[in-house]
């Protein structure tokens, strides 16, 4: 990407709305906004215009915001055209946009443009830029108040914080390595153990945050499988709170996927009814069938729903071998409030009604469970696969260089250099420490205009 040149996009969502904003950022916009609006604008200050086209006639009426640099979004100029959100109106104005900017240099924004020039103008870092893109994507309010903290540092700055820790130690650890007859009281004389422990404490603390900041950003993909009338459709009803699925007597009145997200405790789950699995001549049925089979191969928690009448184990080793063997297979028997007593619920075997809503608790506190989830420990920020890793790969690395802080032929250049790699993988959250080719498959995900 050439960040030199100046960038426009549509920074609302597509489709119709009482407002729209044209996004444009670079350096020494002033020439460009006096071209297309006939008009200097003041800094910061709501300016009421008539945005026009080539040919002097008015496309739109709205307000037009200028901020200059450093002080906006971007940390360039940054022009902002609030105009009615009709997309053929966006569209004209910013056809407009770019034919006037062409002599100026601008042109179209790639995705998360904007946001990449705010992360390289040292507006925010990486963590913080991430969580722009999770406050956009958040399904709940959990998600979207832990999202806000990411974007306003505070993920950002526990990681910073231990960071600057490691740093501390390396300092004096490769200032003695000039000093070879000290290796073995320098570990006493500052503490070393000491601090290290107290970091890799304070890094294990951060990893079982983020895991519950993976957990509410990401949620479970939980897949209802079980052969026709055994309550699937039934129990998706009952879990969304609402009649999302056919429910009959008729064998296979599901013919595909239905899909729902429900939130508990504020964690998204997409919950997928799929067709009964049995053998079948019907053609349309059996591409069901056949759907669901790749549902089940795809899904985070597999949940084997039975009679509990019939209680057969007919699919459970077909499900076995269709479910990727990183999921989880959770049996569960349906239609409870038919047996009398009704059996008392294990950790293999789960027993609910769908229509009393006999036993749901359980089972919404299973699936709690099995996503990683502990009530009462909302994590204050989201966090992302990348993140785990990069936490992991960190604490490894310091376990490693308590290893040779350990050993009776200590050799600091070992324990520093083990040091300096989990310090290199913390720079990578924040991305102090991150390649090009990361930056690009991150800010390509995000849409263009934001």
């Amino acid at each position: 990407m050439q960040h030199r040149y100046p960038i426009a996009a549509i920074a609302t969502a597509p489709g119709r709305g009482g407002i729209g904003i044209i996004r444009v950022s670079g350096s020494q916009l002033g020439p460009f906004v006096f071209a297309l609006l006939g008009q200097n604008l003041t800094a910061r200050h709501a300016h009421y215009c008539i945005f026009r086209d080539a040919d002097g006639i008015a496309i739109d009426q709205g307000i037009a915001l200028y901020f200059s640099a450093p002080h906006s979004y971007t940390g360039e100029d940054v022009l902002e055209l609030q105009g009615h959100g009709g997309p053929a109106v966006m569209q004209t104005l910013l056809k407009q946009c770019l034919t006037v900017g062409s002599s100026f240099g601008v042109r179209m924004a790639s995705p998360g443009e904007f946001t990449l020039r705010a992360f390289l103008n040292d507006k925010i870092d990486l963590a913080q830029a991430e969580a722009v893109a999770d406050l956009i994507d958040a399904s709940s309010e959990a998600a979207a108040r832990a999202a806000m903290s990411s974007f306003s540092g505070t993920f950002s700055k526990e990681i910073n914080t231990i960071s600057q820790a490691i740093v501390q130690l390396r300092l004096m650890v490769e200032s003695t390595l000039d000093f070879p007859e000290e290796e073995i009281e320098f570990l006493e004389k500052y503490q070393a153990r000491e601090r290290l422990t107290t970091i890799q404490r304070q890094l294990a603390h951060v990893l079982k945050q983020s895991h519950q900041g993976m957990v509410l950003r990401e949620g479970l993909h939980v897949v209802l499988a079980g052969e026709p009338n055994v309550g699937k459709s039934s129990l998706l009803n009952a879990l969304a709170g609402e009649d999302l699925a056919i429910v009959t007597d008729i064998a296979g009145t599901t013919r595909d996927k239905v899909s729902q997200v429900i939130h508990l405790q504020g964690v998204p789950l997409t919950i997928v009814d799929t067709a009964g699995l049995r053998d079948t001549t019907d053609t349309i049925e059996s591409i069901g069938i056949e759907r669901s089979w790749s549902e089940i191969s795809k899904a985070d928690v597999v949940i084997n729903l039975k009679d509990a009448a019939v209680g057969d184990h007919f699919l459970d080793e077909k499900i076995a071998q269709h479910r990727s063997p990183k999921s989880t297979l959770l049996t569960v028997f349906n239609k409870a409030d038919l047996l009398d007593p009704i059996p008392i619920t294990t950790d293999s075997d789960l027993y609910i009604s769908a229509k009393t809503g006999y036993g749901l608790e359980e089972l919404s506190a299973k699936l709690l469970y099995l996503a990683g989830w502990q009530p009462g420990q909302e994590s204050p920020w989201l966090a992302r696969q990348r993140h785990i890793d990069a936490l992991e790969s960190a604490i490894n690395h310091l376990s490693i260089a308590s290893f040779h802080a350990d050993q009776d032929d200590r050799v600091l250049d070992l324990f520093a250099e083990e040091l300096r790699l989990a310090h290199d993988y913390l720079g990578s959250i924040t991305g102090h420490m991150t390649a090009d080719d990361l930056l690009g498959e991150i800010f390509s995900r995000f849409c263009i205009g934001k």
